[in-house]
């Protein structure tokens, strides 16, 4: 058995929801190797009534329900209770800020997160106060709970655990890792429908693949992410 690397505590609605996609592929088998542990707190056992309520109308009238703070704080500091003094806690809420690299590395250098899944319009206002709950979005569109949107930042910040994706130099390749996006990618066979693998890529000339490799980098952040591309620019410049 390996030694623990990362923790993730989930409070969710619906447990069963998980480990999901984080159970197969590298995420699955570091799970398995016990490189990291997943754990679930099922949000309505902390519910005292017999139906398990976890939510209620919303103050001032309107659509839909709202989780409790009562039953939500309960269920926080008893995850809390089990979790590290680093490890972030956070809510998965469209109105968070947009999770990203920079994120998933600050939850795998904590060794593990606490994540809180709402589910239905909300959760009450006051929990968040209370306990200091971040909010973190995965992006710019609701979904129907935070379950998804767990599983995929889990996802980002397994892999960068040691020995989850094999060679280091994987990782420092890849989009986002030095603030651009990765470059195109080919393999056999040479042609194909008529199109070339680039002949630098063949060559066998390791300074010359790297420097293609580069400006192709430079080249697809600067058309597709001109954000990426103007702190990228931004940041070589204060260097020199």
């Amino acid at each position: 058995m390996s030694a623990l690397q990362f923790t993730a505590q989930v409070l969710t609605l619906f447990p069963d929801m998980f480990p999901g996609m984080l159970g197969h592929s590298l995420a699955g088998k570091g799970l398995s190797e016990g490189k990291w542990a997943l754990k679930t707190l099922d949000i309505r056992d902390f519910s005292s009534d017999k139906h398990r309520s976890v939510d209620d109308t919303p103050a001032g009238g309107g659509p839909g329900m709202v989780m409790r703070a009562d039953i939500l704080g309960k269920a926080i500091d008893a995850a809390r209770a089990d979790a590290g003094p680093e490890w972030p806690l956070v809510y998965m809420s469209p109105r968070g800020r947009t999770f990203d690299q920079k994120e998933a590395e600050r939850w795998q250098a904590a060794g593990g997160v606490t994540i809180l899944c709402g589910r239905f319009e909300g959760v009450d206002e006051r929990v968040l106060e209370a306990r200091g709950v971040e909010e973190i979005s995965v992006g710019d569109f609701v979904l129907s709970g935070g379950e998804p949107a767990a599983q995929v930042m889990l996802d980002a910040v397994v892999r960068l655990l040691p020995g989850i994706m094999g060679a280091a130099e994987t990782l420092h390749e890849e989009s986002f890792g030095c603030g651009l996006l990765e470059y195109p990618h080919y393999t056999r066979p040479q042609v194909w429908e008529d199109r070339e693998i680039p002949e630098v890529l063949l060559s066998g000339h390791h300074k010359r693949i790297a420097e293609w490799r580069r400006k192709k980098s430079e080249e697809l952040t600067r058309i597709r992410r001109p954000d990426l591309w103007s702190t990228y620019v931004q940041g070589k410049n204060e260097k020199e």
